[in-house]
């Protein structure tokens, strides 16, 4: 019986000593990504302007993802309209499915669905070209010609991602809106001046606000994220060189997701 309570005990006790260690490791690359993520921010108020890499990560983040995040806008509108008022017919309010769309777009799914087709799009390159630039010792080298690493590779980034969230939230919305509009009353009969009015009637400047506070919020971490994976690309402990750099990238997409749809539920918890 003291042997098996020794044992138990032991048991116990590497137990708490493994979720230590896990719960400081947690803590620790929170606070490195939190400081990674400050000294980028601060870095894009520093003179000179990068006006010109800033434009150029616009073009890169925002201009590329326009067909994508288009065309999924237009078949989740479209889904939504379906759904919405198949749903609302049972109850006899197909009348309201302007509003269904619209809420659920500018509320939820606009600055979700946006950021999620970002990822995939933008940021796993992002994570990428950082990371190969480490592994390729070119970051070593901005160091060397006295070019602050940070200032040149993320903090364009997160600029741009700062602009290019709400435009793509907002092109999202509304194309999603027409789609609601094309399934609801082109297909399914409902009365197009309803169907608006509803809209007006329902959206409030709150909503509004709320999906681009989202925006604003999944820019900073996303964008923070793929930038600070690719950086420290040469410190993961699965990998080197290009093996470093694949995980890295799945590293930034998958922990990006996740964050997106927590901070999804966090948020809507306050704005509501």
């Amino acid at each position: 019986m003291n042997q098996e309570t020794a044992t138990g005990g032991g048991n116990l006790i590497g137990l708490i000593n493994l979720l230590g260690k896990t719960t400081l490791n947690i803590i620790g690359e929170l606070g490195a990504v939190a400081i990674f993520f400050f000294h980028g921010f601060l870095l894009i108020f520093s003179l000179p302007f990068q006006f010109r890499k800033v434009v150029q990560q616009v073009y890169f983040i925002g201009v590329k993802s326009f067909l994508i995040i288009s065309l999924i806008g237009l078949f989740t509108g479209m889904v939504l309209g379906l759904q919405g008022y198949y749903t609302l017919v049972k109850f006899g309010s197909e009348g309201m499915l302007g509003a269904a769309v619209a809420l659920s777009l500018i509320r939820e799914l606009g600055p979700v669905l946006t950021a999620l087709m970002i990822i995939g799009r933008a940021g796993s390159s992002i994570a990428a070209e950082i990371g190969i630039m480490r592994i390729s010792e070119q970051i070593d080298a901005l160091d060397t010609m006295d070019i602050n690493p940070m200032r040149f590779l993320v903090s364009p980034r997160i600029a741009a991602s700062v602009i290019t969230f709400p435009l793509l939230t907002a092109l999202f919305d509304v194309i999603g809106i027409i789609g609601g509009y094309l399934t609801g009353v082109l297909l399914l009969g409902v009365n197009s001046g309803i169907f608006f009015n509803r809209i007006y009637d329902s959206v409030v400047a709150k909503d509004i606000n709320g999906g681009f506070i989202k925006s604003l919020v999944f820019a900073l971490v996303v964008s923070t994220i793929c930038c600070y994976q690719g950086y420290f690309t040469h410190m993961r402990p699965g990998g080197f060189g290009a093996k470093g750099v694949s995980l890295a990238t799945t590293s930034a997409v998958v922990i990006s997701c996740v964050l997106v749809l927590v901070l999804d539920y966090v948020l809507t918890s306050f704005l509501l």
